[in-house]
């Protein structure tokens, strides 16, 4: 039984974001819905970065995939989210990954998420992926004065990398960056950038197709057995028998169908909006002077960036139970934040409004890999961060699949422990989210 209202995995209906606006100017592979008996080497259960990296680097190796997306490709978290290509893909602090996994395990981790990005870049030149590239560095404000020791640690640990991130004052911040209310200071991390994240999604469908990758859209798995040493996944047009699966859903993961990683998700809601494009006066009022995306130290998360038409597009957590009346009053709410922290925007109206799902573990970090059968592997738990790190996390299944892989790092190998008492996630998610609301006030 899904943990969230139905609206949520209803797959037939478009998302009503602003990046589907761009869908139509964006080339688009065909993937047509699977129909009659297929065979395959390697069937992938998602069709977002995950899925189609792994599709994509898979064909370059002579390996036939076939991705199978319940919705249209890039329906999902992927074609959704608020298009930040940077480093993270974790809940916890660099301090907090170091005392459990040691300063090598934590470099290691690091060392991956930076090369995340790069693999980013590199298709996009290697492809010709136009995604609308912007900034050069992603921003990390502190919300609080006490919050800027968490963007020191952070600054260490890139430095000692090779990655010259810096602190930055309240002040040099808002001549850099953009005057705010709620500002005590800045990380800048000089890897990183933003972009259409549909765009993005789609290119890369298009050079999986272009690789030899097959992509099957609305084609939801709804059965899945073994015969002999075969997997057969069933849809409700089709079946497609494979030796290997891969498993990249994500936030949408279908635990039905898979017990061994049933209840080791928490998929928790991002919610979006976007103003109408902001006149220059309103932008000169906040001072505004960068393209880089931003985001804040609240546990609850505010995360933004200015599109190329000058909306200013605002993101943050909430609301658990996934009904349309959740999603009116995250919209509300979302608003009178962004209103707070940028007064001269509190005017510019709302033009779009979605959310989706993010993936989080009770670890707090990512998990690669296979389960007790080797033929399925899986990656998911990205914790909000999914356009780099599930690219690299696709390109990583593959490896293995190839049989290239070189050892993970410790924090994102094997699987997390499940969720105490599964059903009932989220009220677990909710005292999570009251304890968010504490740790912000602090």
């Amino acid at each position: 039984m899904p943990l969230f209202h139905e609206t949520q995995y209803d797959w037939s209906k478009p998302v009503e974001s602003f990046w589907e606006t761009s869908r139509g100017s964006a080339p688009e592979s065909p993937a047509p819905a699977l129909e009659g008996d297929h065979t395959t080497e390697v069937a992938i259960i998602g069709g977002g970065y995950c899925g189609l990296s792994a599709a994509y680097h898979l064909a370059r190796a002579g390996i036939a995939a076939h991705v199978l997306e319940a919705g249209p490709i890039a329906w999902g978290a992927s074609g959704r989210n608020g298009g930040f290509c940077s480093i993270g893909a974790s809940f916890l602090g660099p301090a907090e990954i170091t005392n459990i996994y040691g300063d090598d395990g934590t470099s290691a981790l690091y060392s991956a998420l930076v090369d995340a990005v790069r693999l980013v870049e590199t298709l996009a030149r290697d492809e010709g992926i136009d995604f609308d590239r912007q900034g050069d560095g992603v921003w990390t404000f502190a919300h609080k004065p006490n919050r800027r020791a968490e963007l020191e640690a952070q600054a260490v640990v890139l430095n000692k990398l090779g990655v010259e991130a810096r602190l930055v004052s309240s002040g040099d911040f808002e001549v850099r960056a953009f005057a705010c209310t709620e500002q005590h200071g800045a990380l800048f991390e000089p890897v990183g950038f933003a972009l259409n994240p549909i765009k993005y999604c789609l290119g890369l469908a298009v050079a999986a197709a272009r690789r030899g990758a097959t992509l099957s859209g609305r084609s939801r798995v709804i059965g899945w057995t073994r015969d002999g040493a075969m997997h057969r996944l069933a849809t409700d047009r089709g079946t497609l028998r494979a030796k290997r699966v891969i498993v990249a859903a994500n936030g949408w993961l279908p635990e039905e169908l898979i017990p061994e990683l049933a209840g080791r998700i928490m998929p928790v809601l991002s919610n979006i909006v976007t103003t109408r494009p902001l006149t220059a006066d309103e932008l000169d009022a906040q001072g505004w002077r960068t393209e880089a995306p931003a985001s804040n130290t609240r546990a609850h998360l505010a995360y933004l960036r200015l599109l190329p038409d000058k909306r200013l597009l605002f993101g943050g957590r909430g609301d658990t139970t996934g009904k349309p009346k959740g999603g009116a009053q995250m919209r509300a709410l979302l608003q009178r934040r962004l209103a707070k922290l940028f007064p001269a925007f509190a005017h510019a109206g709302i033009t779009h409004n979605w959310r989706g799902f993010i993936a989080a573990t009770r670890r707090l970090t990512p998990a690669i890999g296979l389960p007790s059968d080797s033929s399925v592997s899986y990656a998911f738990g990205c914790h909000g961060n999914g356009v780099a790190f599930m690219t690299w996390a696709g390109r990583e299944l593959a490896n293995r699949i190839v049989g290239t892989a070189e050892e993970l790092p410790v924090p994102l190998r094997g699987l997390p422990p499940r969720f105490p008492l599964p059903p009932l996630r989220l009220w677990q998610l909710r005292i999570m989210l009251a304890r968010a609301w504490i740790e912000d006030a602090a």
